[in-house]
């Protein structure tokens, strides 16, 4: 974010310019500063004009559409309005992503796979033999691998919808 040009004629304020502005430093500077939403998450908003009006500029690639819908969801948070849904994932894929993190979380800590599948799918110990036929196995060792490669750098995916190619 950044001052807007003066060429758009932006019209005095008189309430505060930044009424929304959560003075919770970021680092030495002015730049950068966290904006409260109702949820108790914050946003970080790095350089913001602080003595005039806030403008959002978003490149026009095709990234652009999924940054219209975050700009849209921050006016709303901004403006007191209802805050659209973020739609980049379902509420099931969410889901696989929590438990994704978890089995890799379980696996650096040490964790076997069986011990993982455990407590993820809630399923008793099973013996050798059946722990090799055993679906959940299967299940884990997919988690497992999408979250390694999450974890190497796949995430970036969530940051952007699925577009037909």
């Amino acid at each position: 974010m950044t001052e807007a040009p003066p060429e758009l004629g932006a019209s005095p304020v008189s309430e505060p310019v930044e009424p929304w502005r959560d003075d919770t430093p970021i680092g030495d500077d002015d730049a950068a500063f966290r904006f409260a939403l109702r949820n108790g998450q914050r946003l970080q908003i790095i350089d913001c004009a602080i003595d005039g009006p806030a403008v959002a500029v978003i490149p026009l690639g095709v990234e652009g559409f999924d940054r219209i819908e975050a700009v849209y969801r921050f006016l709303s948070a901004l403006h007191g309005r209802a805050i659209p849904p973020d739609t980049r994932l379902t509420r099931q894929q969410r889901a696989r992503q929590r438990r994704m993190l978890r089995a890799f979380d379980g696996e650096r800590a040490g964790a076997t796979q069986q011990e993982i599948a455990e407590v993820l799918f809630n399923i008793t110990h099973l013996g050798r033999d059946e722990w090799q036929a055993a679906s959940a196995r299967h299940r884990i060792k997919t988690l497992l691998r999408d979250a390694r490669a999450m974890v190497a750098g796949g995430y970036r995916t969530l940051l952007r919808h699925r577009r037909p190619r």
